[in-house]
């Protein structure tokens, strides 16, 4: 099989898993080389992960034989280090969110397509077992025509636990910007793209202070909403009501359900690859367990990193891409737009579905 290489930008918290699963679990990926600000970093996940180089960003950039960079850093600098992959003549996978503003994710496309490269976007987490079954449900026409969907995440943030927690608090941060893309690019896979939005937002702490290591003590300064609430109506009639925060101590609340005219969806957490998966018909007394009809059921982050890899060695399109991510992007900020001016916000993207993965794949594989 031909090869596809691939250099990381970034070597937080996020790329182990990247590093782990594009340099040892898809076959098509080969890791030629990792980067970060601070060298220190990207030498140490080098040596962790068996990478050949790390190097500056600039070198990174540089390399004619990379072909894919994969840009793992904060979210304010995400369009910084897509812009200069592109410039460089490189396709570019960046992790959620595309960008921290919709005129970044604007540009990131405009370059992309006037150079003829491709934009990757996590999550990827759609690609997975759990998503994968849900979406098949959904086509075969388990709980009929969708109606409705609820969305939830709930927490009171990741000052308690991340060892670098500011950016959460940043613009391009916060629970919507944070954790919405999982949840949302979950509810556009399995029921397509949305037309109008409306929602409030607000900051309930302006100052968190950090309690995980190393920073015990350091105070962040809020600078985003940290508990959203949004309406969505989507292209096909459904409505959907979604909820992020990290203001919220504990709940009782389901991840994602879907309700259809001839039964109820239970979704799996869109923040994991696997299940459980439950299904209640209108004709049923209780819920039942579907068993998950697809792989990747383990933490596979890179999927959509490989998938984008077949898509530049035959042509075809690639399931978690640029113009989804920019949808997202505009759902997100187009809630924090509604809270401010009180009305709904009417969205000028729009994506299609991306393709279901086929039931049989052998792992490691997206394509034979």
């Amino acid at each position: 099989m031909e090869k596809v290489k691939i250099g990381i930008i970034g070597c937080g918290n996020i790329s182990a898993i990247y590093l782990k699963n594009c340099s040892q679990k898809f076959d098509i990926l080969e890791v030629a080389a990792c980067a970060d600000v601070i060298p220190e970093k990207a030498q140490a996940r080098a040596e962790e992960f068996n990478i050949p180089k790390a190097c500056s960003v600039d070198e990174l950039l540089n390399d004619p034989e990379i072909r894919i960079v994969v840009n793992l850093t904060v979210p304010k600098a995400h369009a910084q280090v897509c812009l200069a992959a592109l410039e460089a003549g490189k396709n570019v996978y960046v992790e959620k969110p595309l960008a921290a503003t919709r005129e970044e994710g604007k540009k990131i496309l405009e370059v992309a397509r006037s150079k003829a490269l491709l934009v990757g976007n996590a999550p990827d987490t759609f690609m997975g077992a759990g998503l994968q079954t849900c979406r098949k449900l959904i086509d075969d026409g388990w709980i009929g025509e969708p109606i409705a969907a609820t969305a939830f995440m709930t927490c009171h943030g990741h000052e308690s636990w991340h060892p670098d927690p500011e950016f959460y608090y940043e613009v391009g941060g916060g629970p919507m910007f944070d954790m919405g893309p999982y949840y949302l690019t979950a509810l556009v896979s399995l029921i397509g793209p949305v037309k109008r939005i409306t929602g409030s937002a607000r900051v309930t702490f302006p100052e968190r202070v950090i309690t995980s290591q190393p920073k015990y003590g350091t105070r962040i300064k809020v600078e985003t909403p940290t508990h959203i609430a949004g309406v969505m109506d989507f292209e096909n009639g459904a409505v959907g009501t979604v909820i992020t925060s990290f203001d919220i101590w504990d709940a009782n609340l389901p991840r994602i359900e879907i309700y259809g005219s001839e039964g109820s969806l239970s979704v799996p957490d869109p923040n994991t690859f696997r299940g459980p998966v439950f299904v209640r018909r209108k004709d049923a007394k209780e819920w039942t367990e579907i068993p998950l009809s697809h792989g990747y059921a383990d933490n596979s982050r890179g999927l959509g990193v490989a998938d984008m890899a077949y898509a530049l060695l035959s042509g075809r399109p690639h399931r978690a891409n640029g113009e989804m991510g920019y949808h997202v992007l505009d759902i997100m900020q187009g809630f924090l737009d509604a809270s401010e001016s009180g009305t709904h916000y009417n969205l000028a993207s729009s994506c299609t579905r991306p393709a279901p993965l086929p039931l049989d794949l052998p792992d490691g594989l997206l394509d034979y």
